[in-house]
């Protein structure tokens, strides 16, 4: 291939359908700025990956190209035994950056944030400060949202901005436009945590302080994208009864697709055994009345829908922190609520459905398909439905409060697995529902 064939966007898009010597040679054949335009829009792992297909001579300037915390990233994605030989591609400087920030964990604020971040001392005046980061940013820093304010310890005063500075006069004291009133976290800050400080401050940098107070660095908006979407893709997953995927989906061995599919699907095949049991302990009364057994489908449908849509929404509203474990109490208040009126309009087309059912079969043969006793039949669909819708609404919603107060993932409450234990005990709902109404005539 003496061109290449793909454009640079045209590269990323297919990317995840190319193989490693295809993606190599398109990789090799851009021009510096297109193959630094790719670069950045492949994740750490695709660079990790790619960083191990070019030549050896190529690896080293790629390495040094990354800011410490895209480094550290890309690093956390090779394996043990490739990590030593990444490392010695960077210079020694760089190298004890990363390395400290190796000791965090990757979900961590430690892990997230990179170091270099523009500095200014109180005392400067602000053409002096808009002089020095500009020096900064060609050297160091990562970027300028803000300029943080410290002392010789590097305590944290202030910050400013490069609007503020540029607009302020040329000899006023950085302190005097620096703002105080600071949104900061400590190293270990979860992911999670520090994603939502983005969202509700609409911030595009938060310092990380040690322990002492000490800035340790800065997070940046455009690191915690990728949080935003590992973050939502998990609770995804989770819902959706898989375990979290590592990678993309086409990307993903068959292996590990599989293993990470099948344990919640035996799981939930074990659970199915107590609907089985229930409709094994209710057998004479269903041989009884088999129009019952039609209405199976319809009834547990109810319930374990509502489930899904109530859990899929208390996850969501936690994940967001809009909903907190002490809330619990207004959640199932509000889900009581909407269950009984949803289960109502369910209710009354059940209703519906067996009567028009009884209309249609008695004009079509002249034999009423549920017999004589069709108004209770019709009673029994609509109570249960509503029962059971009620019921679904409220496991599903108070179970992702159950796992957060065992300090467990409330994602893991998936929609099969809501749906799983719904449909076992909605049986058992509709079976005694059935019992008490038609003994006598149709049992």
């Amino acid at each position: 291939m003496s061109q290449p064939t793909l454009t640079n966007a045209e590269l990323i898009e297919a990317w995840p359908l190319l193989s490693d010597e295809e993606r190599t040679e398109g990789f090799s054949l851009l021009e510096r700025s297109d193959a630094e335009d790719l670069f950045d829009q492949l994740d750490a792992r695709q660079q990790s990956e790619l960083l191990r297909a070019i030549p050896a001579t190529a690896r080293r300037g790629w390495m040094r190209y990354l800011d410490p915390d895209d480094a550290v990233d890309l690093i956390q994605e090779a394996a043990d035994e490739e990590r030593p030989a990444l490392l010695d591609l960077l210079d020694p400087g760089t190298r004890r950056e990363i390395n400290a920030l190796l000791a965090y964990a990757e979900d961590e604020a430690g892990g997230l944030m990179s170091p270099r971040y523009a500095r200014l001392r109180p005392n400067m005046s602000t053409d002096e400060a808009i002089a020095y980061l500009r020096r900064q940013t060609r050297q160091t820093a990562e970027s300028i949202y803000y300029a943080y304010v410290v002392d010789a310890d590097q305590h944290l005063l202030g910050v400013v901005s490069l609007r503020e500075l540029v607009t302020s006069p040329p000899q006023q004291a950085v302190r005097e436009v620096m703002a105080t009133d600071l949104i900061t976290v400590g190293e270990d800050t979860d992911q999670e945590e520090l994603s939502n400080l983005f969202a509700q401050h609409d911030l595009m940098a938060i310092p990380v302080m040690d322990e002492d107070g000490r800035m340790k660095g800065v997070v940046t908006v455009d690191d915690i994208v990728d949080v935003f979407r590992e973050e939502a893709t998990e609770d995804i997953h989770k819902i959706g009864g898989t375990e979290a995927l590592d990678a993309p989906y086409l990307e993903v061995a068959f292996r590990e697709l599989l293993t990470k599919r099948i344990g919640w699907l035996a799981g939930l095949l074990m659970l199915g055994v107590a609907a089985v049991l229930s409709l094994s302990y209710f057998e004479e009364q269903l041989q009884s009345a088999t129009a019952l057994a039609l209405f199976v489908p319809l009834i547990i449908a109810s319930g374990g829908n509502a489930g899904t849509q109530a859990t899929t929404l208390v996850v969501r509203a936690m994940a967001l922190e809009e909903v907190r474990l002490r809330d619990w109490s207004r959640v199932i208040r509000r889900e009581i609520t909407v269950g009984l009126v949803m289960g109502a309009i369910l209710g009354t087309l059940g209703v519906g459905i067996v009567l028009g059912w009884h209309l249609v079969g008695t004009g079509l043969s002249g034999t009423p398909p549920f017999g004589d006793h069709y108004p209770q039949l019709a009673m029994t669909i609509g109570i249960s439905i509503v029962t059971v819708a009620l019921w679904g609404t409220i496991a599903g919603s108070m179970l992702p409060f159950g796992l957060r107060a065992l300090n467990l993932d409330p994602a893991s409450s998936s929609a099969p697995l809501v749906a799983t234990i719904v449909d076992a005990t909605g049986l058992v709902i509709y079976l005694m529902i059935a019992l008490f109404i038609l003994k006598g005539t149709m049992l």
